[in-house]
């Protein structure tokens, strides 16, 4: 008999709660396979009551109750005085109990990293987890990370951070050989700062097992020029949001533009297909991983909808299938030598520190 594979859900995290939670959970178990079980945490009474009338889904869910709830403005600090016996702390907690196998929480982002890098521990020399996302592109995706988790980073972060987006760019998304990229402000080697250089240096010299294509640019990430794009948390949380909001204005001016008489109305109701399929695409990634952990854990969006919730899972089944924590472990196990073994780029001080004109 196959071994089933659990999946831990903090039942009352994110801005909705059980309401957006359970109709995933529903969703979740009608679309995968039967092997696939769910251990849901939180308010015991409010989680069977959500699920009485869905037979199907009910048989492959056990119920673990918690008395407390991590309240979305809570500091990480905090959290982690209080958060024992809380649902988020419990859908971790799982994992090193070896009862799950990912877990998965809509709730605070701080207090999510800290419960999870406390509970689990990270991986190797590691010491805080990556934020990767999935950005949509003409080839399909472009996996971008650190987006926030890591402000500043030296030359061997960014290193790890491109060892742990190939492995998880191949689980997710199934490429075999993951091309890599490392942003910058120009494709020239004497562009960027010491850090950047230093990274693309120890990754040019190919000790570490993957296809580094060099310098990439902003616009690649979106363009898709190569599958996964890594910079530090800073930057990468500012082209995120800039992402985010100039999709938001695409999709705020196509409405607009598209309720403004009759007659574009009219336009509108029959190209309805095709506009609920390009507001899709241009929805934020469902669940962003926290990369590096001795576990698989996944923060959904505060405010996802029951299918984003939905896809979350769905990737959590994916990742716990795959052997990209394995990948990542071998690699970093040769991250020393390289970083040993690799020069800097030759420094430009009047333009290490410029953008292409």
């Amino acid at each position: 008999m196959t071994q089933p594979l659990v999946i831990s859900i903090d039942a009352m995290g994110g801005d909705h709660g059980p309401p957006v939670i359970l109709p995933a959970v529903i969703r979740a178990a009608a679309a995968l396979p039967q092997d696939v079980r769910f251990l849901l945490h939180g308010d015991e009474a409010a989680i069977a009551q959500g699920l009485a009338r869905h037979n199907e889904a009910r048989q492959r869910v056990e119920i673990r109750h918690a008395e407390r709830v991590i309240a979305m403005d809570e500091k990480p600090a905090q959290a982690l005085r209080r958060g024992k016996g809380t649902s988020m702390w419990n859908a971790v907690e799982a994992l090193r109990e070896g009862q799950a196998q990912a877990a998965v929480s809509a709730g605070n982002t701080g207090a999510l990293m800290a419960i999870s890098k406390l509970i689990l521990r990270m991986s190797g020399d590691l010491e805080r987890p990556a934020l990767v996302t999935s950005i949509p592109t003409p080839r399909g995706v472009t996996t971008f990370l650190d987006v926030g988790a890591n402000i500043d980073c030296d030359a061997a972060r960014l290193v790890e951070f491109a060892i742990m987006g190939e492995a998880f760019h191949r689980a997710a998304h199934g490429t075999l050989k993951p091309t890599v990229g490392l942003l910058n402000v120009g494709a020239e080697e004497m562009k960027g700062h010491e850090e950047v250089r230093e990274a693309h240096s120890i990754l040019r010299e190919g000790k570490i097992d993957l296809d580094y294509r060099g310098f990439v640019e902003g616009d690649d990430i979106t363009r898709g020029g190569v599958d996964v794009v890594v910079t530090d948390g800073f930057t990468g949380n500012v082209a995120l949001k800039a992402m985010e909001g100039a999709a938001r204005f695409i999709t705020s001016e196509l409405r607009t533009s598209l309720t403004s008489n009759l007659l574009a109305s009219m336009g509108a109701i029959l190209a309805r297909p095709a506009l609920q399929k390009f507001r899709e695409r241009m929805s934020p990634t469902p669940a962003a991983p926290l990369l590096g952990l001795n576990g698989i854990v996944l923060k959904a969006h505060g405010g996802a909808s029951a299918r984003d919730f939905d896809l979350a899972i769905r990737l959590a089944v994916d990742l716990a299938r795959s052997g990209f924590s394995a990948e990542i472990e071998r690699n970093m196990r040769r991250l020393p030598d390289a970083l040993a073994e690799a020069a800097p780029a030759p420094a430009d001080a009047g333009a290490s520190q410029g953008a292409e004109g």
